[in-house]
């Protein structure tokens, strides 16, 4: 791991580059490491500007880059910056067959997520209210240029167009490329009031590296698996016609016209209405009906597909972690195949269906698991392998987000259980009903309190009522809706302390916009307000902004509102509270514990080939017996978090897979 000594160096100049290239792989679905994988991949134009020096755009498509800009892509003195510097720095480095260290380079779209700004260049810049703004005209041309296009006898038939077909465009192009530069240098300027603490960047590097790095695919899995899914949804297909007589039983009019004949009118097909309606249906042929609907339109096993896009040459798929892609939070979100909600798996025999899979007997694989395609959902992580003679680690924090909630809130009957037998669903269950903890267990009745200790648990720590814990699962797991509220009450009733932090928070939010000074609520959480942001500073001195934020009158009196992306993903003045703002703190501190034990990790000297949420994914040495000092580096006392009870526990496999 980098220390902070490495950023010390003494920088020359900054060069600002934004290039445009070329590519027949289409660079949203498979990723920039796909993207620069294809034969015809080439950087189109280059543009860059030194410190404060005019713009300046290089066609590489008639001209050579000139040796000094060549020297500075790799010198250590001069910072290369670009709005979503990986893409640049992948791209030139297999463009000019050069290293691109990560040190070298800042990223101003990472500065702008952590400043809680919105995604894309001209949205950052529109926000920002920029002299220079994005060219809205710029996605034409990138579609003519860029991409691969249809051939037609008006362009001769061919499939792809060059500058010489449009001179006028390609100058056009040409000024783009010119006028993002420009955009991305007075937005660095702009961001530079709020600097990316050092830590940060560290912590951005050592993500290159791991996305660079990669990880194996298992592409005879992948192959059997995407075939496997399309026989086993033909034979569905096929049942649903010989039951309903109908011509194409996956169009939703025809179904629910169908369902109207037998007597049940339905509004909607979508996986929750069928979920209720198999409980409500009582014809043996509808419900078979809505099972087979329910199969037809399992989309998991579309992750297979994406898996199969992205894989480079090499049988390695990268690029699948963004940095700070929950820019509320700092949390790391997934890209292209999306590995932060894969199914877990829950089959006894995982290795034998795995095998099965991969040799291609998938009437076996129905005949002894059924409901294939449930257990090609569960395979999905096993696609992920180590290298030749190596594998994986996988080490994860236990309950982490309950740990620093109860550690934040000072809840001691929480931290004395983490400290102790580490039961918490039980332990829960025992203070909400009053119940002696060792009657909760296996083979008592008492033990079916552990389920609404655990929904419970998930649910309610921020500040949810009914609804979260519905969403959370709570009527699947058997619990009955009129008791949640009954239950939502005596679990706040046993969390006393976390209950108090919610309306904490949300006072010290308020009191710092309103009074337009910080707040410290306690040691570990201080609310700071600037003219343009409310930022709340971490344990580890890292700071969570809420930009423009506004006090109104609300429902319950003086509210907390500020500009972010909502849950439609437009940009629009969003609504928090007390135990939505615990929510995103809580989280932050556990993305922050996970970026101390990656960053030792990585010191250690060990390859962390994926992470999702609280895990850590290591390949190493088959030979080489590391659990014990794995889990021990990922359990070791943060020096910012004095009394965190972390834990971590870890296991070996052959290939990805939840214990």
């Amino acid at each position: 791991m980098m220390t902070l000594t490495t950023m010390t160096i003494s920088y020359k100049r900054v060069l600002r580059i934004d290039i445009e290239t070329y590519s027949s792989v289409d660079l949203i679905k498979c990723g920039v490491y796909k993207y620069v994988d294809a034969d015809d991949f080439e950087i189109l134009l280059f543009g860059y500007a030194f410190d404060e020096d005019p713009v300046q755009v290089i066609d590489l498509t008639t001209q050579a880059l000139p040796g000094q800009l060549l020297t500075a892509l790799t010198d250590p003195k001069i910072i290369k910056t670009a709005y979503n510097a990986n893409f640049e720095r992948t791209c030139l480095a297999k463009h000019f067959k050069l290293l691109m260290d990560p040190k070298q380079w800042r990223c101003t779209a990472v500065h702008a997520s952590y400043l809680g700004l919105p995604n894309g260049l001209g949205g950052v810049a529109s926000v920002l209210g920029l002299d220079a703004q994005k060219d809205a005209k710029g996605k034409n041309l990138i579609k003519y240029f860029s991409m691969p296009c249809k051939p037609t006898k008006i362009n001769g038939g061919r499939t792809r167009n060059l500058p010489a077909h449009a001179l006028e465009k390609w100058q056009r192009y040409i000024d783009y490329c010119r006028q993002d530069v420009e955009v991305e240098r007075q937005m660095a300027k702009k961001l530079s009031r709020y600097p990316l603490p050092d830590q940060e960047q560290l912590l951005w590097v050592l993500d290159q590296q791991i996305n660079d790095r990669g990880v194996k695919v298992d592409q005879t899995l992948v192959t059997h698996a995407m075939e496997c899914d399309e026989l086993s949804k033909e034979k569905f297909i096929n049942d649903l016609k010989n039951l309903t007589g109908l011509a194409n039983p996956n169009s939703g009019p025809q179904l629910k016209n169908w369902m109207e004949q037998e007597g049940y009118e339905v509004d909607s097909l979508a996986k929750e209405a069928v979920d209720v309606l198999l409980k409500e249906v009582e014809s043996k042929k509808v419900k078979q009906v809505l099972k087979l609907k329910q199969l037809t339109s399992k989309t998991s096993v579309k992750k297979y597909a994406a898996m199969e896009r992205m894989v480079c040459s090499d049988g390695h798929i990268r690029g699948m972690l963004q940095f700070y892609g929950a820019n509320r939070t700092g949390r790391w979100a997934g890209r292209g195949v999306q590995i932060h909600n894969l199914k877990r798996n829950y089959l006894k025999d995982l290795d034998l269906a795995r095998d099965i899979l991969r040799s291609g007997d998938y009437e076996l694989l129905d005949l002894l698991f059924g409901n294939v395609p449930d257990v090609l959902s569960q395979l999905i992580r096993t696609a992920f392998i180590p290298e030749k003679g190596e594998r994986f680690c996988v080490s994860d924090f236990s309950a982490i987000e309950a740990r620093v909630l109860a550690w934040l809130a000072n809840e001691k009957w929480v931290l004395d259980v983490f400290n102790t037998h580490g039961k918490l669903y039980e332990a829960t269950a025992s203070r909400m009903f009053n119940v002696p903890l060792e009657l909760i267990k296996k083979g008592n009745p008492e033990y079916e309190l552990r389920a609404k200790g655990k929904v419970a648990t998930l649910a309610l720590g921020y500040q949810g009522s009914v609804p979260a814990m519905i969403d959370m699962g709570a009527l699947r797991d058997g619990l009955k809706e009129e008791e949640l509220q009954g239950l939502v009450d005596v679990w706040r009733s046993a969390n006393p302390n976390i209950k108090k932090y919610w309306y904490a928070v949300g006072k010290a939010a308020i009191k710092a916009v309103k009074c337009k000074k910080p707040v410290k609520l306690d040691s570990n959480i201080t609310f700071i307000p600037t003219s343009s942001f409310l930022f709340i500073k971490l344990p580890s001195g890292r700071r969570l902004a809420y930009f423009k934020p506004k006090l109104y009158q609300g429902k319950f009196g003086e509210a907390l509102c500020y500009e972010g992306v909502d849950s439609n993903k437009r940009w629009s003045r969003v609504d928090t509270y007390g135990g939505k703002l615990v929510e995103n703190i809580v989280q932050a501190i556990a993305r922050d514990c996970l970026a101390v034990s990656m960053q030792r990790l990585d010191q250690a000297g060990y390859q962390i080939r994926i992470h999702v949420h609280d895990e850590v994914v290591i390949s190493h040495d088959e030979d080489k017996d590391c659990l014990k000092e794995i889990t021990e580096i990922m359990g070791q006392p943060i020096e910012w978090a004095p009394g965190l009870p972390l834990k971590a526990e870890a296991f070996y496999t052959s290939f990805y897979m939840k214990d």
